[in-house]
């Protein structure tokens, strides 16, 4: 079951799961992934998106695995799927003002609803999973108490809340981040405007009552409780983009050391020629809302964090230890000066909470003489670029990208023949 595999917060867990997922990856899964057929009934999807998630495994890794099992054409819509992923991730990196204005949208509304009585109504009953919409309300309590939702069904979720109920869009993206295990700032924030027409503009996703009684089995047959229409939202700001941050390296002869955080939790292959003085592993889900965050969620992250960061210490033969989310700089600062450290290092955090506390660590830090690096992974480097319009750019691209990455062509051949 895919919930129960969750609480296993590790690296060899991700490829566990991953080799389990192998076989079903190629046709099975692109004609059998769009049916939520409950919790318990998982095996059409392939319950890795908290360990890519938290890059307990990284998305090069999964798609070597794939394609070295099922080939391109097999294989292509995992692919795409897990490209979505990616793109959302770039696209963000290039508009980070959608985060910032998100942010801000999440808190003044929290504060204004007890305001409206009418909104507060409305946003407690679904909250509460009592809206009356029977599939709406077994998704929220599915939701909270295993911080898991499959895709179609988070899609519906939104279409839901935004038309049917008539709820801010930023609550209920408030509402997956504080709850899922596999919660990403941007895949998250970005889909959750996609259904309401602010990301792809003018375009919406309406919830309709035969797709869902289609796609669920006959579970649910919500006729005559939806909305029927689908009106995009908008909105005033114009996002304009950003140039991606210029990558960095670790400085020659530096006295550093390694910070790992829940953005990355692969530390060995991040540095796969020099050795940090030191380790520290650092966590944040608590900063993820100003409500307080589910506890599949946080333990995810949390024994993500902790996984990595003992990973490390082996592997690199230092001494580790671990900060909590409310006392990151003070920790880090001491950390430094007990270690001799110069520089602390850590994977780059894309846009979100992650970067938000790194920001105010780089302060920190640089009033103390220590210089903070923020590591890119290749694979970033390499599609990110790519992801400053709409995903159909980045999908015309991906042959090209899998053969940049080495996992096409001669090499992949001779993998699919030894395996």
């Amino acid at each position: 079951m895919v919930e129960d595999a969750f609480r296993r917060a590790s690296r060899r867990a991700a490829f566990e799961t991953l080799q389990e997922f192998l076989p079903r990856a190629g046709s099975e899964y692109a004609s059998r992934r769009n049916f939520d057929l409950g919790p318990g009934e998982r095996d059409n999807v392939s319950g890795l998106s908290p360990y890519i998630r938290h890059r307990l495994i990284g998305e090069a890794e999964v798609l070597a695995e794939v394609l070295r099992h099922h080939g391109e054409s097999s294989a292509t819509r995992f692919v795409q799927e897990v490209f979505w992923r990616s793109y959302f991730k770039g696209w963000l990196e290039h508009h980070p003002s959608v985060w910032r204005d998100y942010r801000a949208a999440v808190a003044g509304l929290i504060d204004s609803t007890g305001a409206n009585p009418g909104l507060r109504r409305r946003y407690e009953s679904a909250l509460h999973a009592t809206t009356g919409i029977e599939c709406f309300d077994a998704w929220v309590t599915e939701l909270t108490t295993t911080g898991y939702l499959h895709n179609h069904a988070r899609m519906w979720f939104a279409s839901i809340w935004i038309y049917t109920l008539g709820l801010p869009w930023q609550l209920g993206a408030d509402l997956f981040f504080r709850y899922l295990v596999d919660a990403d700032p941007a895949s998250n924030t970005l889909s959750w405007r996609w259904v309401c027409g602010l990301h792809t503009n003018g375009k919406t996703y309406l919830a309709r009552a035969a797709n869902i009684s289609h796609y669920t089995g006959g579970r649910f047959e919500p006729h005559g409780l939806l909305a029927l229409e689908a009106p995009p939202l908008h909105e005033s700001t114009i996002h304009s983009p950003r140039l991606l941050p210029p990558a960095q390296s670790v400085p020659a002869g530096g006295r550093f050391g390694l910070l790992v955080t829940e953005e990355d939790c692969a530390p060995e292959s991040l540095l796969p020629g020099d050795k940090p003085r030191a380790v520290m592993g650092a966590v944040t889900s608590d900063s993820r809302s100003p409500l307080p965050v589910g506890s599949r969620a946080r333990q995810f992250a949390t024994g993500a964090v902790a996984d990595a960061t003992e990973r490390a210490a082996r592997h690199f033969g230092v001494p580790a230890q671990s900060a909590h989310s409310d006392d990151w700089d003070d920790a880090l600062l001491a950390w430094a000066d007990s270690n001799g450290l110069d520089t602390v290092v850590t994977a780059y955090a894309p846009v979100g909470p992650v970067a938000e506390r790194l920001s105010s660590a780089r302060r920190a830090l640089a009033s103390h003489n220590v210089e903070l690096i923020q590591l890119r992974r290749s694979y970033d480097e390499r599609v990110w670029p790519h992801a400053t319009r709409g995903y159909f750019k980045l999908k015309s691209r991906i042959p090209g990208l899998l053969r940049e990455l080495g996992l096409t062509g001669p090499r992949n051949a001779s993998q699919r023949a030894a395996g």
